[in-house]
């Protein structure tokens, strides 16, 4: 009997035994009846303090809001940086992030990501009278973009300098200073910014071809199955009742400033064509 290989077998047994198994959050979730949910701190219209209320509203906020109903809790939104979306949920401090996370390679390696529920563009605008017709155009100039974001990440693979900021808003300033030459955001945000131009500032427009598609998933702990397997059968369930639809109708919808029309269907990753984003 190997005496040596025996007493460093059960020495590695005990302290497998001694170590908490990882909790199933999803268990913890109901029996806290609280989901933690990180939004954006204010990226309208997907969430941002309500002018007359201050409390958080938007279209992200109204689906982390149907997710916990379904689940039979109460939502507890948690603003955060463009930036923290990640690492929040990453390190525990949130159950689920709800704040447009666009799937990339670098994140998918980091969390979980649901089943997608749209499919966005990052979208370039810039002054009306500028000449540029294409996003080639536009490779080596400066760029604004929010910092930390798949917009800043759509303006490095397209070869421009991005210039960032902590939100949608400052980076629209720069371009409006003379700062950057365009700014790159989601569609929603960049239709907001070219609406309004057309009474305030300086003139914008879009450029048409995208600077990059993105499939837009709610992020999660990995090493959660039951949890994972839940969101996405709510999603799914969402999506089938008109629920998602009835959300966005209200926040980005036709009778909106930003006037889109959700066509998207909750699917697996799987079963999108795209390109993933390093």
């Amino acid at each position: 009997m190997n005496w040596k290989y025996l007493s460093l077998t059960v020495a590695v047994a005990g302290m497998a035994a001694a170590m908490p198994a990882k909790a199933d959050q999803l268990d913890t979730i109901m029996s806290a009846k609280t989901l933690r949910c990180a939004t954006f701190a204010d990226v309208p219209p997907f969430a941002s303090p309500d002018p007359k209320t201050r409390e958080m509203a938007g279209f992200d906020v109204d689906l982390c809001g149907a997710i916990a109903k379904e689940l039979g809790v109460k939502a507890e939104i948690k603003p955060v940086s463009v930036e923290a979306r990640v690492p929040e949920v990453k390190l525990g401090r949130v159950d689920i992030t709800v704040a447009n996370l666009a799937y990339t390679l670098s994140r998918a390696e980091q969390i979980q990501f649901s089943d997608p529920y749209y499919l966005a563009k990052e979208m370039l605008i810039v002054p009306a009278d500028d000449a540029g017709k294409s996003k080639a155009d536009y490779a080596g100039q400066r760029i604004a973009s929010t910092k930390g974001s798949t917009s800043e990440m759509s303006i490095k693979l397209n070869k421009s300098e991005p210039l960032t900021f902590q939100d949608t808003a400052s980076a629209y300033l720069a371009v409006q200073q003379g700062k950057a030459r365009g700014m790159v955001a989601n569609t929603m945000t960049t239709t907001k910014f070219v609406n309004e131009s057309k009474s305030k500032g300086k003139e914008m427009r879009m450029i048409e071809e995208p600077m990059l598609y993105q499939p837009i998933g709610i992020g999660m702990a990995k090493d959660q199955p039951a949890l994972t397997a839940k969101i996405n059968e709510i999603l799914h369930k969402l999506d089938e009742s008109g629920e998602i639809n009835k959300i966005w109708d209200k926040w980005l919808g036709p009778n909106t400033e930003y006037k889109m029309t959700r066509t998207d269907k909750v699917v697996p990753l799987a079963q999108l064509k795209f390109d993933p984003i390093p």
